[in-house]
């Protein structure tokens, strides 16, 4: 694993650390989306503060929205974007919410969540993680987003820096840039499963080290650490007393192959007054409209996350607080039978491409994403003429000639690569991974 330039997007701005590399505190703004998708230009204007100016848009949320325009349109657009399970909120859930809107349950709730729901995630992460967190110490929010986004908030100062192992989620850099934070970057090896290994975090961490993030299983790799990887890791932050975890556990329910999940806190409890666990609803239950995620911590910071939920969002949705007492605390056989079925998909899209000219596939172990090399298609040319120099341009070949929308590497950190979502039908799948593959046989 080799350490990466700490942000791939390039500022003019920046400070050098003991080591000689830089921190860059303002990447530039996002360009324009070939597809017209992004048309926003904020670059002339004044009225807009600098922090909106750090920051782009949501990849994965721009590639839906460009799937939508293209279906509006006509087009037949198979979706491999969008990580979202296709399966349906169980029954139970939604009837849950439904008898408390009938009992009037539509009011506002105390901005932590209400005593019943965090309650239950109590249970729950006792019941599932092995860990031991009592009601005061959870907070809920809008999504597991929105948790990580106002820890972020109520604990970076300028030049605060946060460790994120690449391949990332999308959403991680952007969220500590416009937080006022550094994100520095470590590259995990394709070899080594793309992992954070206890070497490279040893070297990654400074005195401005404010967090490590940890995201497992992983979006967009779908790689799952073990107890002992964990545990590697584990002894390197009991080094450095000043770094604090947040582990975004949002996919555990998703793992194949006789793997298991591992929640940090269940190997070093003693990271346990300075770690946060974040999850939800969204991933495991088919919820992710219901926008409902949780963090489990010390209670002096779930305490300032809930009086900053306060002064933003209020508190979640109540409606959603009664659903996701019933997914947490009720029957577990949907996420159960949704793992099922999607490491099915996992080794039917992984099988369908392995032939794929160009594309080297590595099935996962966990989340429901393949992250492809495409390197083997670059300075290949379409039959339209047009030369594939990045992982961008194969997603528009993919998007535009076969018909299949996916995802560029290049937003996750690590091109060339391209992310594609087994959260959809078989029918989807078989069809759209024929296409990728004719696409693949046609170039030149």
């Amino acid at each position: 694993m080799r350490r990466s330039r700490p942000f791939r997007r390039r500022s003019r701005r920046g400070t050098a650390n003991r080591r000689g590399s830089k921190r860059f505190l303002k990447p530039r703004v996002w360009p324009h989306n070939s597809s017209g998708i992004l048309e926003l230009n904020m670059s002339n204007t004044p009225f807009l503060s600098e922090r909106i100016h750090r920051i782009k848009p949501s990849p994965s949320m721009a590639a839906k929205a460009l799937v939508d325009k293209l279906r509006a349109e006509g087009r037949d657009i198979i979706d491999f974007t969008i990580g979202e399970p296709d399966l349906p909120t169980p029954d139970h859930v939604i009837e849950a919410a439904i008898a408390a809107m009938r009992a009037g349950r539509t009011k506002y709730t105390g901005s932590s969540g209400t005593p019943e729901l965090r309650k239950a995630i109590a249970t729950k992460l006792l019941r599932d993680n092995q860990v031991e967190f009592g009601p005061q110490n959870i907070v809920v929010g809008a999504g597991g987003k929105h948790i990580i986004f106002h820890a972020l908030s109520v604990t970076l100062n300028p030049g605060d820096e946060v460790i994120i192992h690449a391949p990332y989620w999308v959403s991680y850099p952007d969220m500590v840039v416009v937080n006022d934070g550094v994100p520095v970057v470590v590259v995990g090896s394709e070899p080594e499963g793309f992992k954070l290994t206890p070497a490279a975090l040893e070297s990654a961490i400074t005195p401005a080290t404010k967090w490590l993030i940890l995201n497992s299983p992983n979006n967009p790799t779908g790689a799952v650490y073990s107890e002992e990887e964990i545990r590697a890791l584990g002894e390197v932050l009991t080094r450095h007393p000043h770094v604090w975890l947040m582990s975004d556990e949002i996919y555990e329910h998703f793992i194949f192959d006789g793997s298991k999940h591992v929640s940090p806190l269940a190997v070093v409890p003693e990271l346990r007054e300075r770690s946060l666990i974040v999850n939800g609803a969204s991933k495991g239950y088919s919820m992710t409209g219901w926008r409902l995620g949780y963090g489990a911590g010390p209670a002096t910071l779930v305490n300032a996350i809930s009086k900053l939920i306060s002064q933003t969002t209020t508190c979640p949705s109540s409606i959603s607080q009664a659903a996701a007492i019933a997914a947490f605390a009720g029957s577990q056989a949907s996420p159960q039978h949704a793992a099922k079925v999607f490491a099915a998909r996992g080794k039917l899209m992984a099988q369908l491409l392995k032939d794929a000219p160009g594309m080297r596939v590595t099935p996962p172990s966990g989340a429901f994403y393949l992250y492809p090399s495409v390197a083997g298609m670059l300075g290949k040319r379409t039959p339209k003429g047009k030369t594939l120099n990045s992982d961008m341009d194969v997603v528009s070949y993919f998007t535009e000639e076969a018909g299949v929308a996916t995802l560029d590497g290049t937003a996750y950190g690590v091109p060339p690569h391209i992310r594609l979502s087994f959260a959809a039908s078989e029918d989807a799948i078989r069809e759209g991974c024929k296409r990728i593959v004719a696409a693949c046989v046609a170039l030149g």
